[in-house]
């Protein structure tokens, strides 16, 4: 077999792959693993390639069989609103999660990427797309998304072009009652962009209740994975942030990262240690729309720092923005 042929027929094509994982599986290690096996799965049997269709189609044959082999194995991925209902206590302590829970994770993106300020790598298109069943979800990402032909799919899925068509029809309406407003998703652009995320990271670093409340939408929402808990609405998610979190100013640094997550605005968030160091402590990646912030999500996972391009320890001196 020629691998140079193969790199150069594949290559081109991984970052997209990898992106159709993801969608599927909710999760970017996974992701990434299914993956490694597809391009592996395709080098194996480039030989036998015969170009009846285009690699691409090939490679997302390759990939949503692999994604639905792993579906079958394991449950799907979730974010605490998935779990039960908001809290409307913000003095309680924070719900542990049921054993097992599996997380929707974010997903690092290059800015630079095209694919990165695509709405469908969004934290709330997956989670959406999560709630569909495995067989709903291939067909719709790779009709909608990929934009495979019908018959081009029921090949992949060895399906009929009749119940990819029926499939399809089922997982569009399934998502227009569960999944996001497409308009909702997009966020203000530039300096006004901008403006506002400087004002949330001052008035977070601050603790300043009163500034956050200026930037964030009335129906703002706050998620904190691995918690169960959640909060819906500002006077909640103020009320939680000013009695649980924001209890000083300085006790947190917010610095961006390289990598973002889902092409979303995303930032490092560093604890200040009592000897002057600062340690991970969360990735907060931000939905922002028309009117101000719509949606926080606080991964309380500090083991994510590296795979965004951040150190987990940042030395009592080290400038957090470099």
């Amino acid at each position: 077999m020629d691998d140079t042929r193969f790199t150069e027929t594949t290559a081109p094509l991984r970052r997209e792959i990898l992106a159709h994982c993801y969608r599927m599986l909710g999760s970017a290690a996974d992701a990434e693993d299914a993956t490694q096996e597809t391009m592996l799965r395709a080098w194996r049997g480039f030989g036998r390639f015969e170009g009846r269709s285009s690699a691409r189609t090939w490679l997302h044959q390759i990939a949503t069989n692999v994604c639905l082999r792993q579906l079958k194995q394991r449950g799907r991925r979730a974010l605490p609103s998935d779990l039960g209902q908001a809290e409307d206590d913000f003095h309680r302590p924070a719900r542990a999660a049921p054993t097992g829970t599996r997380w929707l994770g974010p997903l690092p993106v290059d800015p630079a990427d095209e694919a990165g300020a695509n709405q469908r790598v969004r934290l709330a298109f997956v989670a959406a797309l999560q709630h569909l069943p495995a067989s709903q979800r291939a067909v719709l990402l790779l009709r909608d998304v990929a934009e495979l032909p019908a018959g081009e799919v029921a090949t992949a899925l060895g399906m009929t072009t009749i119940a990819v068509n029926s499939t399809l029809r089922r997982a569009r309406d399934r998502l227009a009652r569960t999944g996001p407003d497409p308009e909702a998703l997009r966020e203000p652009g530039g300096a006004e962009l901008r403006t506002r995320l400087s004002r949330y990271v001052d008035a977070f670093q601050r603790a300043d209740v009163r500034a956050l409340a200026a930037v964030l939408r009335e129906d703002v929402t706050l998620e904190m994975p691995p918690h169960a808990t959640w909060f819906a609405g500002r006077d909640a998610v103020l009320g939680f942030l000013g009695a649980q979190v924001l209890r000083e100013p300085g006790r947190f640094v917010m610095a961006p990262v390289p990598l973002v997550a889902n092409g979303q605005p995303t930032y490092a968030m560093y604890h200040r240690e009592p000897g002057g160091d600062l340690a991970a402590h969360a990735l907060q990646v931000l939905d922002v729309a028309a009117g101000g912030i719509r949606h926080i999500h606080i991964y309380l996972q500090p083991e994510l720092f590296p795979i965004f391009g951040r150190p987990v320890i940042l030395p009592a001196g080290a400038d957090p923005h470099r």
